[in-house]
C-alpha cells in the first residue's frame, strides 16, 4: 500500500533527497577533474549549464502547479478532474521533452562553436540531450504524487537518479579515458550518465504509479465520477497551470541562466582579458568547480524558502498581518544567522576545499568570489518566496527580469576588464537588485524586524569571524607544508571550519546578536543550540531571561 506522509516526513524525505542529490553532484566532478583536462572541463560545464537550464524552463513550478491542482480536487472530491490535470501534465511533460530533446541534439553543434565559442563541447551537448526526453514526465509525476501527499516517490526517484547518473557517468568517463579517446569523449560519457540517470527516474516513478493505480481502484469513492459534472478542457487545464507556474519557472531559472550566460558566452565576454589557453582554464574552473561549490549554501535556504509559502499563505490569506509579519522577519533572522556562516566557511577555506575536492587549488579565488556572492543569492531566494507567501508571484518574476538585465550589462562592462570574476561580480549584483527590489516590496505589506540595532554587532562578528577562519587555514597549510596535499588540504578545511563556526557562534551570543527572546521561535535544532549557549556564555540579563 502506498502510504501518505506528513507534512514533516515529507519535508525530510525532500530534504534528504536535496542534500543526497548535492553530495552526488559534486561528487561525481572529483574524480572527472583528475580524468580530465581543462578543456574536458569547459567541455562538460557547457553541456551541463545548458541542460540545467533547459530543465529548470521545462520542469521548474509546473510540477508544483501539478500539486496544487490536484490536491485540491481530491478534496473537493473531484478524482476525476485530477486525473485529466495528471493526464494533461504528462502530455505536455513528453510533447516538451521530445521537442527539447530534439532541438538540443540538432543544434548542439551550433551552440557550442558559434554561441559558446568551445568546438569540442557538441559531443557532451549531444551525449546529455536525450535525458531532456524524460525528466519533463518525471517532474510531472512527482508533482502529482505530491499533490496526493505521497513524497517518497519524488524522494527515492531523486536519489536513484542521482546514484546512477554518477555511477554510469564516473563508469563511461572511467572506460572512455582508458580506451585513449581523449576530453571531447571523456566529457561526453560523463554528461550520458544523465541519460541513464532519467531511466532509473522514470521506473521508479512508473512502480508507484502502477502501486497507486491499483490502491485507487480498490478504494470505491476514488472510482466515482462528478455526476453530471463536465470534463475539464485541455486548454482550461493548461491555462490554470501556466497562470500558476509562470512566475514561479522565471523566478525558479534565475541562477541556473546565469550560470549559463558565464559558461556559454565565457569566451565571447572575456576574449580581451585571456589567452585562449587561459581562457579555458578559467572557463573550467568557474563553470566546473566554482559553480560547484557555490551550489551548497543555499541548500538549507531552498527547504526553509518551500517550507514557508504555506505558513505565510495562510496568515496572509486571513488577513492575520501580525503573523505576517512575525513570519517574515523571523524567517530572515533565520536565514541571516545560518545561511551566511556557510557561505564564510566556504569562501575564507576556498584554497583548502578547492585543493581537497579537485585535483589543486586552481581557480579557488573564483570559488572564494562566487561563494561569498551566495549570501545575497540566499536572501533572493528566500524574499521571493515571502511574496509567493503573500499571493503575489508576479512581483519578484518582473524584479527577476530586471535583476538579469544587470547580469547582462554588468558582464559586458566588466568581463573584458576583470575576466572570470567580472561575470562573478555581475551575478552577485542581479542576486542584490533583486533582493533590494523584493524587499521593499515585502516593506510596503510588513514592518521587517530582523536585527535592527544589532547590524552593527553582526557584521563585527562576521568581519573577525572571517578574518580569524582566513588567518587558520593559511597558517595550518604553511605549518604543513610538508604533508601530503591532500591532508594538508584537510586539516586546513577542518580548522578553518572550527574557527570559524566557533567564533561566529560565540560572538552571535557575547555580542547580543542573539537573544534569549527570540530563540523560542526558531526551529527545534537551533532554539537548543542557541538556548544551551545562552545559558552557558551569553551576557548575565540574557541567562536570567532563559531561568539562569
Amino acid at each position: 500500500m502506498v502510504k501518505k506522509d506528513s507534512l514533516i516526513r515529507g519535508t525530510i524525505i525532500l530534504a534528504a533527497a536535496a542534500l543526497t542529490a548535492r553530495f552526488l553532484g559534486v561528487f561525481q566532478r572529483v574524480p572527472l577533474d583528475y580524468m580530465m583536462g581543462d578543456a574536458g572541463n569547459s567541455y562538460f560545464s557547457v553541456a551541463n549549464s545548458v541542460y540545467l537550464w533547459l530543465l529548470t524552463i521545462a520542469t521548474a513550478g509546473i510540477p508544483s502547479a501539478v500539486s496544487k491542482m490536484v490536491s485540491e480536487r481530491y478534496a473537493l472530491g473531484r478524482p476525476d478532474e485530477a486525473q485529466r490535470i495528471y493526464r494533461a501534465a504528462l502530455l505536455f511533460g513528453a510533447s516538451a521533452g521530445i521537442l527539447m530533446s530534439t532541438l538540443l541534439y540538432a543544434f548542439a553543434p551550433f551552440f557550442s562553436e558559434v554561441i559558446a565559442k568551445v568546438p569540442g563541447a557538441d559531443a557532451a551537448v549531444r551525449a546529455i540531450a536525450p535525458a531532456l526526453l524524460l525528466f519533463p514526465v518525471i517532474a510531472m509525476m512527482r508533482g502529482y504524487f505530491q499533490g496526493r501527499q505521497i513524497m517518497s516517490a519524488g524522494g527515492i526517484s531523486q536519489i536513484i537518479e542521482q546514484v546512477m547518473r554518477v555511477v554510469v557517468g564516473v563508469g563511461l568517463a572511467l572506460v572512455v579515458l582508458n580506451l585513449g579517446w581523449g576530453d571531447r569523449w571523456v566529457a561526453a560519457a560523463a554528461t550520458f550518465g544523465s541519460v541513464f540517470g532519467s531511466i532509473g527516474a522514470f521506473f521508479v516513478m512508473v512502480w508507484y504509479a502502477l502501486k497507486l493505480r491499483r490502491q485507487d481502484a480498490a478504494d470505491p469513492p476514488l472510482r466515482r465520477t462528478r455526476p453530471g459534472g463536465k470534463p475539464l478542457r485541455l486548454s482550461a487545464i493548461y491555462r490554470e497551470i501556466f497562470r500558476i507556474s509562470v512566475p514561479v519557472v522565471v523566478t525558479a531559472m534565475t541562477v541556473q541562466l546565469l550560470y549559463m550566460i558565464d559558461t556559454s558566452l565565457f569566451i565571447r565576454l572575456t576574449g580581451s582579458f585571456y589567452t585562449p589557453a587561459e581562457a579555458q582554464s578559467a572557463l573550467g574552473w568557474l563553470g566546473f568547480r566554482a559553480q560547484t561549490i557555490a551550489g551548497i549554501p543555499p541548500i538549507l535556504a531552498i527547504a526553509l524558502s518551500q517550507s514557508i509559502i504555506p505558513v505565510l499563505s495562510a496568515a496572509y490569506s486571513t488577513g492575520r498581518m501580525a503573523e505576517v509579519q512575525r513570519q517574515t522577519s523571523l524567517v530572515m533572522r533565520i536565514v541571516v544567522f545560518t545561511g551566511v556562516p556557510a557561505a564564510l566557511v566556504l569562501t575564507v577555506a576556498a584554497h583548502s576545499v578547492t585543493g581537497l575536492l579537485f585535483d589543486g587549488p586552481g581557480g579557488s579565488g573564483l570559488v572564494a568570489a562566487l561563494t561569498a556572492g551566495t549570501i545575497f543569492q540566499i536572501t533572493m531566494m528566500t524574499t521571493n518566496s515571502i511574496l509567493f507567501g503573500m499571493s503575489k508571484p508576479y512581483h519578484p518574476m518582473v524584479y527577476t527580469f530586471v535583476g538579469i538585465a544587470v547580469k547582462i550589462i554588468a558582464s559586458l562592462a566588466l568581463a573584458p576588464l576583470l575576466g572570470a570574476y567580472g561575470l562573478v561580480l555581475a551575478s552577485t549584483l542581479c542576486f542584490l537588485t533583486i533582493t533590494y527590489l523584493n524587499l521593499r516590496m515585502i516593506r510596503r505589506e510588513v514592518e521587517l524586524k530582523v536585527l535592527g540595532s544589532r547590524w552593527g554587532a553582526y557584521l563585527a562578528t562576521i568581519a573577525v569571524s572571517a578574518l580569524a577562519g582566513w588567518g587558520m587555514d593559511d597558517l595550518v597549510r604553511s605549518l604543513l607544508v610538508s604533508w601530503p596535499d591532500k591532508l594538508a588540504f584537510f586539516a586546513g578545511c577542518a580548522a578553518t571550519g572550527v574557527t570559524v563556526g566557533g567564533l561566529y557562534l560565540v560572538l552571535l551570543i557575547r555580542l547580543g546578536v542573539v537573544t534569549a527572546g527570540e530563540t523560542g521561535g526558531f526551529p527545534g535544532p537551533l532554539r537548543k543550540l542557541f538556548s544551551a549557549l545562552i545559558r552557558r556564555i551569553g551576557p548575565k540579563e540574557q541567562r536570567r531571561r532563559l531561568g539562569n
